[in-house]
């Protein structure tokens, strides 16, 4: 089993981008991705037409969101913790600290790209969307 970490910088603050992740209509307008979270502690999402899913196991808005996560590949339901950390830096920065724990040796590649291309990425592409708009 493997650990992933990255650190991601984000030209918004800590609340918009956790409300970008948590809040389901917002995530599937900007990933493109069908998606449901009710948003509450125990409360179970999916995303990405339910390849990913799992529950909300601590939230704490535009600090702090803990999930337990698995995705449709992984062998027998095999569930990872995913931890990201808000941390303001300026009036409109945030800076991103994700870990996911217990990533299947097998998976770990595909994991750290899908996380760069499928929410990273379309975060800040959204970001600059509404900077221009």
């Amino acid at each position: 089993m493997k650990t992933l970490n990255h650190t991601v910088h984000f030209n918004a603050k800590p609340e918009d981008i956790y409300e970008y992740l948590m809040n389901a209509r917002k995530f599937a307008n900007i990933t493109g991705g069908k998606a449901s979270n009710p948003g509450k502690i125990s409360g179970k999402f999916s995303y990405y037409d339910e390849y990913i899913q799992g529950s909300n196991v601590e939230l704490s808005p535009g600090k702090k969101i803990v999930w337990k996560w698995t995705c449709a590949d992984f062998p027998n339901n095999h569930t990872t913790t995913v931890t990201i950390i808000f941390k303001k830096k300026g009036d409109k920065q945030t800076e991103l600290d994700f870990t996911q724990d217990n990533i299947p040796d097998d998976f770990y590649d595909d994991i750290a790209v899908a996380w760069k291309e499928f929410y990273w990425e379309p975060i800040k592409d959204y970001i600059e969307y509404l900077m221009w708009k």
